[in-house]
């Protein structure tokens, strides 16, 4: 059954993570995937450990399902083979420095002469405009400038940065959203454009409530650990023998169960309690109250009893207990692919789930130039004897 990108091109330049998580996306959403590599080295991240059997489990955490092109583009003839691929695909990648491409003389403005239907997505740290545009900037550096690392953690701790990478792959995410809206748009105008998408502004996107708290109320957001800045109770909180996470909004016969779930029925008509935002604002007396409440029984207890009352709610896993979790397997959300020699190798699957063109991952990540002549050959053209040309030249 046919994925629904399946017909898409994508020269993919993008390197380390957040333009692989991207391109990533949009190759489990069924996009033929070209990752144009550097020749003997290929993408750093292929460098990253742990290894098994060999194989970065970091790249391949990434780069499932793509196809690896070797390919020197400082030479003349490398670029002549670069832009003849490009005037053959749908959709170009990169996530360089800005000015990289330029100074390579492949610049969108070159490329779309080309290719005036090509897609052009750039990814940075900071956008192809503004004071600080040809910076580096890597996930913790945007984590740290937006803000987020400022709200995360302990109040009296220092600050956090998020346990996963977000400033990149939510980069790659608003890339790979950018290459759909425009693909759509295309097919009304037959233009292509170009995209511009800058990690810092993306983790700012992200933040929703604390920008808009801070720009219209003048309220700067704090470290507040698991806590909600305006709904309570909303964190973590220890049990008898682990921890477990409540959820609660604003609506006050929830609150009156809860109250009776863990026999405080003295709180239900407390005036400091009424609503998820009072409570809020009255946390540090309600916090000491329920966590004595639900040092009582164990974490399996109380998800027992909170189930039955509707009250979202959840343990604090760890990852081995996560990948064990029947929702995950129900879902179908680990998966095992080749991963080259024989082996294979588990990972995550794709989160998108589709009843008539769904979205699979088949493959793993490629070995270094492991499609390189057959991707030539079949967008050019070229022979056998041009190939070995090729590679004698080192161009692939």
């Amino acid at each position: 059954m046919a994925r629904p990108l399946e017909g898409v091109t994508i020269l993919d330049l993008t390197w380390a993570l957040s333009g692989p998580f991207g391109t990533m996306v949009l190759a489990d959403l069924g996009a033929e995937v070209i990752k144009v590599e550097r020749r003997v080295v290929g993408d750093l991240a292929r460098s990253t450990g742990p290894f098994v059997g060999g194989v970065s489990t970091y790249f391949f955490s990434i780069n499932r399902g793509k196809k690896s092109v070797t390919l020197d583009l400082k030479t003349d003839r490398g670029k002549d083979v670069f832009l003849g691929l490009v005037e053959r695909v749908d959709v170009l990648t990169e996530n360089f420095v800005p000015g990289t491409m330029a100074s390579l003389g492949l610049d969108y403005a070159v490329l779309r002469q080309r290719n005036p239907r090509l897609i052009y997505a750039a990814t940075s740290g900071f956008g192809q405009t503004g004071p600080y545009a040809n910076r580096p900037a890597l996930d913790i550096i945007v984590q740290a400038m937006s803000g987020l690392m400022s709200i995360t953690g302990e109040p009296d701790r220092p600050p956090m940065r998020v346990g996963a990478s977000v400033g990149d792959t939510t980069a790659g995410l608003f890339m790979a959203i950018g290459i759909l809206a425009a693909l759509h748009e295309r097919s009304r105008s037959g233009q292509g454009q170009m995209i511009d998408v800058s990690m810092l502004d993306c983790q700012l996107s992200i933040m929703e409530n604390a920008y808009v708290r801070y720009l219209n109320t003048g309220e700067i957001p704090r470290r507040i650990g698991t806590r909600h800045p305006v709904i309570a109770p909303f964190q973590a909180f220890p049990t008898r023998d682990n921890w477990i996470v409540i959820a609660m909004g604003g609506g006050t016969n929830r609150w009156a169960l809860f109250c009776a779930a863990i026999d405080r029925l003295d709180l239900i008509d407390d005036e400091r309690f009424q609503s998820g935002y009072s409570r809020s604002r009255n946390v540090y007396e309600l916090e000491p109250i329920i966590a004595d409440a639900l040092k009582k029984k164990t974490t399996a207890e109380w998800l027992a009893d909170f189930a039955s009352i509707g009250l979202p709610c959840a343990p604090i896993n760890r990852i081995d207990q996560a990948v064990a979790d029947p929702q995950i397997s129900a879902r179908q959300m680990i998966a095992e692919v080749p991963a080259g020699n024989g082996t294979s190798m588990r990972l995550v699957n794709t989160p998108v789930k589709m009843s008539r063109t769904p979205c699979t991952v088949e493959q793993g990540s490629p070995a270094l130039g492991q499609h390189t002549r057959e991707i030539i050959s079949s967008l050019l053209g070229l022979s056998e004897e041009e190939l070995d040309g090729l590679e004698k030249e080192e161009v692939i």
